[in-house]
């Protein structure tokens, strides 16, 4: 990973609300899509392009259950993301 360019894009997206809830809803574990857009209160659309943009950005992991698809975190890149924060301050 290009950790400054990486650092500086994990920051911009993070930063946004609605992707740092998913994020957030995401701790507990793993959950459909069909799961995320009502607990954001957003309409699906919206919901899978800030979906989308997680999962380019490797933070997301996505998986198909029959028609469902099923989103969990991607705990080793955001500890990398955490770890190289540290890094940059310390």
């Amino acid at each position: 990973m290009d950790n400054k360019l990486n650092l500086k894009e994990y920051l911009t997206t993070i930063a946004e609300p609605n992707r740092l809830a998913i994020l957030s809803f995401l701790k507990d574990g793993e959950k459909c899509a069909c799961e995320i857009h009502p607990k954001l209160k957003l309409p699906q659309n919206l919901s899978s392009h800030h979906l989308k943009i997680l999962k380019d950005l490797k933070l997301l992991k996505s998986r198909r259950d029959g028609n469902k698809i099923i989103y969990s975190r991607n705990e080793d890149v955001i500890k990398h993301y955490q770890s190289e924060l540290t890094k940059q301050i310390i």
